[in-house]
């Protein structure tokens, strides 16, 4: 089943503290999620898928200044989110947790059974639906303090003259 295509993956490179990095990282992974190459096996694709939600969450912590662990648990970043109060997250995004399954044993050969196509078809909805929530809170603001500093440029240009 075709997906649908994502905003601009590559793109502007920002500082590693900038969330919007961390968005195109995420936008990377889903890509790379997205991509079914003859010979990859789907558990491969879901760890991508894992990481695309995984470093999706870390941006909006990352925009919101919240310290959080290098861990791949998506449900104590999830966790983080909450106890922050710092937006609102919708069941899709909630599913996410269930990605977490691939960040390290599916990586392995025998320690997970092989993933289904199933299981990978519901995996990229999970990771696109976590990074769409993810631009939606990170753009914008990204864009607003883009905005106010131009601004305040403006207006110290202003005042100097």
């Amino acid at each position: 089943m075709p997906h649908k295509p994502l905003k601009r993956v590559q793109g502007e490179r920002f500082p590693p503290d900038d969330p919007r990095e961390w968005l195109n990282r995420a936008r990377s992974n889903l890509a790379q999620a997205q991509a079914r190459i003859k010979g990859v096996y789907l558990e491969d694709l879901c760890f991508n898928a894992q990481q695309a939600a995984e470093k999706a969450i870390k941006g909006v912590l990352i925009l919101n200044q919240v310290e959080f662990p290098y861990v791949h648990d998506i449900a104590e970043l999830l966790g983080l989110v909450i106890e922050k109060a710092l937006c609102d997250v919708p069941a899709g995004v909630y599913r996410a947790a269930s990605l977490t399954r691939y960040a390290v044993m599916a990586r392995y050969p025998g320690v997970l059974d092989p993933a289904t196509e199933e299981q990978y078809e519901e995996a990229i909805a999970v990771a696109e639906a976590t990074v769409r929530w993810a631009e939606g809170i990170i753009e914008p603001a990204c864009e607003s303090r883009e905005r106010r500093e131009t601004q305040s440029e403006v207006d110290d240009d202003t005042a100097t003259d």
